[in-house]
């Protein structure tokens, strides 16, 4: 045998065990394929199938279930409507970061509010009128509900939708607080209303169990579990420190109940940490004990007072390594004094360490502003400060920080709001300006019959932009009852009461029409219910 013999040989055995594996392979393929094929085309029913049965209902209780049944009915939709504001470029100016608590707009770049504005995919800035969606919760019989202010800020129409009940109810801003971002509205219902009991938020644990309710793109009485991931979180203005939570809370929870195990509220949903718009599993809840505060302050007084001595310092400034270098162990470096204040009329000047008030240590400026903040105004404290070394104790009367800041521009949106003087038209309160005919403007309508004033503006959000009311139309009579100035406005509104049916008989010019070069008009009526306030 020579050497290509003894090459080939190998090759052969080879392929032929590559042929014969191949041969088995498809032979055990067939058999199996055989074993299992289905009978297709038959029509014969089955005998051996037993049939499945649906059991009778019963339902599983736990406490989460428990929870739901008990709160959901106090926790309300909350819709809006307003006229979008025009964006405008802002510059970013970084202001000392103050007692008073301007915001870090360079902090947690993620952080969102989440109300829901518009049609999903809709920006509210195409449309004439936008409207949003958010939460509430009742926390009064009466129909007191707590939610965040920026779910009804700048609302002309705030409306309210009960848990399980397809009717709206008009609501009432009782008051706001622009720090804390939470409001106070108020319905009018037939009946006593569920609430949401209140727990203690200095209670809650990391940890904990977290129940959200609320109405995320709108799909009302939602309900998410999560747990606390986190306390303190500061990541948004002075007077926030937010509960974290991974309970999923989208747009539109705003403002909705964030619960313990027991069903108690222990924060307003807030806020969320998000790349995409949606949950990420970073949520932000208010502690319910500064809710508490605010509400029971715009209750009571219909705004938010908090103390302020007037002045200023920067974050970070309480390293170890700077106080323990400027003789102190603890404190605040005074960086500014606004001027006439009251930490400037009691002789602080920068660079002092204020490092106790009324002879307990200041831990650093976010413990002063918070004790500060919830002393009357009015009050005498004493602060000790350090100045180069030198240890005194100096009284200061706490004032009112939206006076003591009224000259600073960053602080604008702390003050109280200021009534605008009306018109030169007298207003009717079915929410309109009026003025009488001129006798030529009367001549013109001539089914007036010698009645009419004019309507001069229309306040939003009122009964009578609701029916349809517009600047330049005629109302003629009232229920029937001719009108032919605002006093006889006023004496029909005196004999109605909220709930009672009105018709507006209108004169409404058409454009489109002339005779002799004056205006047609055509004569209809306007109706609507006066609402429950």
């Amino acid at each position: 045998m020579n050497w290509k013999q003894k090459v080939r040989e190998p090759k052969i055995l080879s392929l032929a065990l590559i042929l014969g594996t191949l041969a088995v392979g498809i032979l055990i393929g067939t058999l199996i394929h055989t074993e299992v094929r289905a009978d297709k085309g038959s029509d014969k029913p089955v005998t051996d199938a037993t049939p499945l049965k649906i059991p009778s209902p019963v339902k599983l209780q736990n406490e989460f279930t428990a929870i739901v049944n008990k709160v959901e009915p106090a926790v309300v939709n909350i819709s809006t409507e307003y006229k979008p504001k025009q964006e405008t470029t802002r510059q970013r100016v970084r202001p000392p970061q103050s007692q008073e608590g301007e915001e870090d707009e360079e902090g947690m770049d993620l952080f969102r509010r989440f109300f829901r504005q518009g049609p999903l995919g809709e920006s509210p800035s195409t449309q004439p009128r936008g409207g949003g969606e958010g939460s509430g919760f009742i926390v009064d019989p009466k129909g007191y509900i707590i939610t965040n202010h920026h779910v009804v800020d700048d609302a002309t129409t705030i409306k309210v939708k009960l848990h399980g009940d397809p009717a709206e109810h008009r609501a009432k801003l009782i008051g706001f607080d622009v720090e804390t971002d939470l409001a106070v509205i108020k319905i009018e219902a037939p009946r006593t209303l569920p609430f949401v009991p209140v727990g203690n938020s200095d209670a809650v644990q990391v940890g904990d169990w977290a129940i959200a309710i609320g109405s995320p793109f709108g799909l009302e009485a939602s309900v998410t579990v999560g747990i606390v991931s986190a306390q303190g979180r500061d990541v948004a203005q002075q007077f926030q420190k937010f509960i974290q939570t991974d309970a999923a809370i989208n747009p539109g929870n705003s403002g909705g109940p964030l619960l313990n195990i027991r069903g108690e509220v222990i924060g307003v949903n807030t806020a969320i940490a998000t790349r995409s718009g949606g949950n990420q599993g970073i949520g932000f809840a208010l502690p319910v004990n500064m809710a508490v505060k605010v509400y029971n302050q715009l209750t009571r007084y219909g705004r938010v007072t908090r103390g302020s001595i007037g002045i200023s310092w920067t974050r970070g400034q309480e390293r170890p390594e700077l106080l323990k270098a400027l003789g102190v162990s603890n404190g605040v470096i005074v960086e500014q004094v606004t001027k006439d204040g009251p930490a400037d009329k009691a002789g602080v000047k920068p660079e002092d360490i204020i490092v106790a008030m009324n002879g307990k240590s200041v831990k650093d400026g976010e413990d002063l502003v918070a004790r500060v903040a919830d002393t009357p105004i009015g009050e005498n404290i004493t602060v000790t400060l350090d100045r180069k070394g030198k240890k005194m104790d100096v009284p200061i009367t706490v004032r009112d920080r939206a006076e003591v800041f009224k000259d600073d521009p960053r602080f604008a949106r702390i003050r109280p709001p200021v009534e605008e003087e009306p018109g030169e038209a007298a207003e009717a309160k079915f929410g309109l300006y009026v003025k009488g005919l001129t006798p030529s403007e009367r001549e013109q309508i001539k089914d007036s019959d010698g009645a009419g004033v004019r309507v001069t503006q229309v306040i939003e959000g009122s009964f009578a932009e609701e029916i349809g009311v517009q600047v330049g139309d005629t109302i003629l009579s009232i229920n029937r009852k001719p009108v032919a100035s605002v006093e006889d406005i006023r004496k029909i509104q005196g004999t109605l009461k909220p709930g009672d049916p009105v018709a507006f008989r209108i004169a409404r010019a058409n454009p489109l029409s002339r005779r002799g070069g004056a205006p047609e008009f055509t004569v209809f009526f306007l109706a609507g219910t006066l609402p429950k306030e």
